[in-house]
């Protein structure tokens, strides 16, 4: 059994101790024990107005990144020490950039700005610049929709950088393998985990046994199509063969030949639809995106 740093009694303490010296209705707080493995702080509070936060001493910079995120009107109720009691203080995230976690306590943080859907189709000036070209916030939603991500899935996503960023926020108690095949992909890719505080990616440069062996057995991959696309179906179908797949490709002849491709790997129940986004421009013109032809498949 997994050794935990913050046990229920532990957590059942803090929350007696916030109970009784604040006047926060904890019928609506999000418990959130970033000490465990996979846990990402910053998307959950984007999405709770009220999360309690354990955290282990020695996390440097925790309100230096929330700031940095946006996150800075967020009021922190939090005493000195590891145990619940003393003295409550309460300071805006933006009076605490200079300070870390000094012991392993709980925190509840309250965000009067988080929104109460789903975040997903984000604004691609929002992920880090780099080698990736990335697409369409509108497609990107449509291609989320078609995964069905909850909170406990784990994911694959094969040369899709924002998709695996937005996926991540959306499980939180799931995981995320990316998989990009070029190093500066890969860079960028480490890049944007570490901008948006996510702890549920793992990236990997290749699927395989040697690169996936250790990791969670995906229920969900999205892949974009490429030259290795019936190697990455031959080995992720012999992983699980119940895997739901959501493929992507601007190529007429990939789509057309796929349900025929996806039939040879036990995947008959396939879809395939078009999307075109025209968007307009400052001339008054409207400017057609690229097309995609998105195809779903399961067994």
């Amino acid at each position: 059994m997994e050794n935990k740093l913050f046990t229920n009694t532990h957590i059942l303490s803090w929350l007696r101790y916030f109970s009784e010296n604040t006047d926060i209705d904890l019928e609506h707080v999000k418990i959130l024990d970033i000490t465990r493995k996979n846990k990402n702080l910053i998307p959950t509070v984007e999405a709770h107005r009220c999360v309690l936060v354990f955290t282990e001493a020695g996390n440097k910079d925790i309100f230096y990144k929330m700031w940095d995120v946006g996150l800075g009107d967020c009021e922190i109720i939090y005493n000195e020490g590891s145990e619940p009691a003393g003295e409550i203080k309460r300071n805006k995230v933006s009076e605490m950039i200079d300070r870390g976690i000094n012991a392993s306590a709980g925190m509840i943080v309250l965000n009067p700005n988080a929104r109460s859907t789903i975040k997903f189709g984000m604004d691609n000036k929002k992920f880090a610049s780099g080698s990736v070209k990335y697409v369409g916030s509108e497609i990107r939603s449509v291609l989320i929709s078609k995964m069905q991500i909850d909170e406990h899935k784990n994911l694959c996503i094969i040369s899709g950088e924002s998709i695996a960023v937005e996926s991540a926020m959306m499980c939180g108690e799931g995981t995320v393998i990316a998989v990009e095949y070029k190093e500066s992909d890969r860079e960028t890719m480490e890049e944007n985990v570490g901008q948006f505080g996510l702890h549920n990616v793992t990236i990997i440069d290749h699927v395989g046994k040697d690169t996936m062996d250790t990791l969670p057995v995906p229920d969900t991959t999205m892949l974009v199509a490429s030259a290795s696309l019936e190697q990455e179906l031959e080995y992720l179908t012999g992983l699980n063969p119940a895997m739901d797949f959501v493929i992507y490709t601007l190529d007429f002849k990939t789509a057309a030949a796929l349900p025929d491709i996806l039939a040879r790997y036990g995947l008959t129940d396939v879809t395939v639809i078009q999307i075109a986004v025209s968007k307009l421009t400052s001339k008054n013109v409207f400017e057609n995106q690229p097309a995609p032809w998105i195809i779903t498949a399961r067994a």
